[in-house]
């Protein structure tokens, strides 16, 4: 296969020579480079933003980041893998028990290494989770 055959171009459009000094380029030349980098298209949204893709109507508005919603979305993930929730791509449950003790271990070494850091409505949240997933892990290994 030759060199024209394999559909991709390679440029060099760095700004320094192998010795340090700044090329020449021509003025229209590296505004064609920009404008093949960054075709004329829909603008791309802003990324960080809590509520992308709620306007469009595909995903409600994603939740404040806090300790709180850190420590749902664990035990969320922990009670997937225990079968207490269905699976939201196959809308099925099934048990997965090692990632559930995995996650519920991940909770307690949270818990230990947070110790003192915490409000007492965070200690108190974790605290009852962890109870709640460590009652319902048992509940599923002994059956």
């Amino acid at each position: 296969m030759s060199e024209e055959e394999k559909g991709f171009v390679i440029k060099d459009r760095r700004h320094f020579t192998q010795e340090g000094e700044v090329t020449e380029q021509k003025e229209e030349t590296a505004q064609t480079a920009r404008d093949s980098d960054h075709p004329q298209s829909e603008p791309e949204p802003e990324a960080g933003g809590a509520g992308q893709g709620a306007e469009s109507g595909d995903t409600p508005p994603l939740p404040e980041l806090n300790f709180s919603t850190f420590v749902f979305s664990l035990s969320t993930s922990a009670l997937l893998h225990l079968g207490e929730l269905p699976d939201p791509n196959t809308k099925q449950t099934c048990q997965n028990l090692p990632l559930a003790k995995q996650t519920i271990d991940l909770l307690v070494m949270l818990k230990e290494k947070t110790e003192g850091n915490l409000d007492e409505e965070e200690d108190k949240l974790l605290t009852n989770l962890l109870y709640e997933l460590r009652m319902k892990y048992v509940a599923v290994v002994n059956n």
